[in-house]
């Protein structure tokens, strides 16, 4: 591996962030480029090695993905630096885009560019659902689970937690049971410092928890911004299987048990994050924004919003430099392990059910202004009122669907025509 100055390092991050758009898929594919095929700095075997750890853990891989490669190259250093560059413009952008939105949302030029945004989303998550389904679904075996966790997680109301420790088991069941695997040797023989592992934990342990002592102590824990450090620290350490799948667990929450958005917000929320480099789970920002801008805690909404943005982010990426920093070290160890691979890609397969099911969430929220919920039998599922339809939202998810699908237009080029024929239906209403 190269030794990289401290500019270099600052260049190539800088670079990975303002390409990052489109989601995990394609933020993977951009770090793989510059990383592993331009810049060589990283073997293939590596790369997917910090890849399918950061598939195995609680939020956004492709952030984690960074801060891995970065922690790599640079140890925290390097690791700090990717990790923050590759938030910091999606960050600034999203919140100029939330003050834009709660000032002028009652402009039809506005409505309609969102409009178009949340109607083109469907086929943008369906996309990255086909791309993360052709890459982790290689066996009937991995198919089933993708299958069995859209089931229980739609049908059943299942908690994904549960989801995703039954997969795990069975994975290594499975792979120990059912097949072959030769141990490989690790790619380290010696175990990282303990000392050194509980100093970091506890540190960033701290780093996260902060700001939650700090709103405690001046606003109480009756306050908005109390509830948003605890909902959003509890998302970043149970949402597994990348951001589409943290995205359908907050969406849910967010809107239905705390009220902080409409479900139509939340897909112009994850419009926004869709548009805008970045991580795709800085989507939690908009929610953050909109959740203190409704409830605010101090005088001004405009600054509870604020201040609603960054503890948002703050409580979602904090723990991911936690996870990155205390254990890469023992990823690397392990390396070659076949048990620990057998766990993770059973996880994997049952993220893309979660995407899946994010993907069902969506059609609801966006075609439909009506749905029941039908319980019993041990069933718990919403369904939508068929005559409550929006033919030109259908009509908009069509046209960026087959822009997607059958003439494999670019992202922006299908978003950008979605949201020209969401302005002329508001116009023309």
């Amino acid at each position: 591996m190269q030794n990289l100055s401290s500019k270099e390092q600052w260049r190539i991050w800088s670079q990975v962030a303002l390409q990052s758009f489109g989601g995990p898929a394609g933020q993977i594919a951009v770090i793989h480029r510059l990383i592993v095929e331009e810049k060589k700095l990283l073997s293939e075997d590596r790369f997917l090695h910090a890849l399918n750890f950061c598939m195995l853990l609680p939020g956004p891989e492709a952030q984690q993905l960074a801060t891995y490669c970065g922690w790599l190259m640079n140890k925290w250093r390097g690791g700090l630096l990717a990790g923050g560059l590759f938030i910091l413009p999606g960050f600034i952008s999203i919140l100029l885009l939330s003050y834009l939105y709660v000032i002028y949302q009652d402009l039809n030029f506005v409505q309609g560019l969102f409009y178009g945004l949340k109607s083109a989303i469907i086929a943008i998550v369906l996309g990255a659902l086909l791309q993360i389904s052709k890459r982790s679904l290689k066996t009937f075996f991995h198919w089933l689970l993708a299958s069995i966790a859209f089931i229980a997680l739609f049908f059943f109301n299942i908690s994904f937690p549960y989801v995703v420790v039954a997969a795990a088991v069975t994975g290594m069941v499975q792979g120990k049971w059912f097949a072959h695997h030769e141990l490989l040797a690790p790619a380290s023989t010696e175990l990282p410092s303990v000392s050194r592992t509980v100093k970091t934990f506890l540190i960033w342990l701290l780093i996260w928890i902060l700001p939650i002592v700090l709103t405690i102590f001046i606003f109480g824990t009756d306050s908005t911004f109390h509830a948003m450090n605890v909902f959003f620290s509890k998302m970043s350490v149970v949402t597994f299987g990348g951001a589409y799948a943290a995205l359908s667990y907050v969406a849910q929450k967010a809107v239905e048990v705390y009220g902080w958005l409409q479900g139509p917000e939340m897909l112009d929320g994850l419009a926004m994050a869709e548009t805008t480099p970045g991580p795709l789970i800085q989507t939690v920002q908009f929610i953050g924004f909109m959740g203190a801008y409704r409830f605010p805690d101090v005088s001004s909404p405009y600054v509870a919003a604020f201040i609603g943005s960054v503890l948002a982010t703050w409580m979602t990426f904090a723990p991911c430099f936690l996870w990155i920093f205390t254990f890469a070290p023992y990823v690397e160890f392990i390396r070659g392990k076949k048990l620990f691979s057998d766990a993770l890609q059973a996880i994997t397969s049952a993220a893309v059910g979660v995407i899946f099911n994010l993907s069902v969430w969506f059609v609801l929220k966006a075609l439909f202004t009506n749905s029941k919920t039908f319980v019993g039998y041990g069933l718990n599922f919403e369904y939508p009122l068929f005559t409550s339809i929006q033919w030109l939202a259908t009509g908009i998810c069509t046209v960026a669907l087959m822009m997607q699908f059958k003439f494999q237009q670019s992202l922006f080029r299908t978003l950008g025509v979605a949201m020209l024929l969401g302005v002329i239906v508001k116009y023309a209403l």
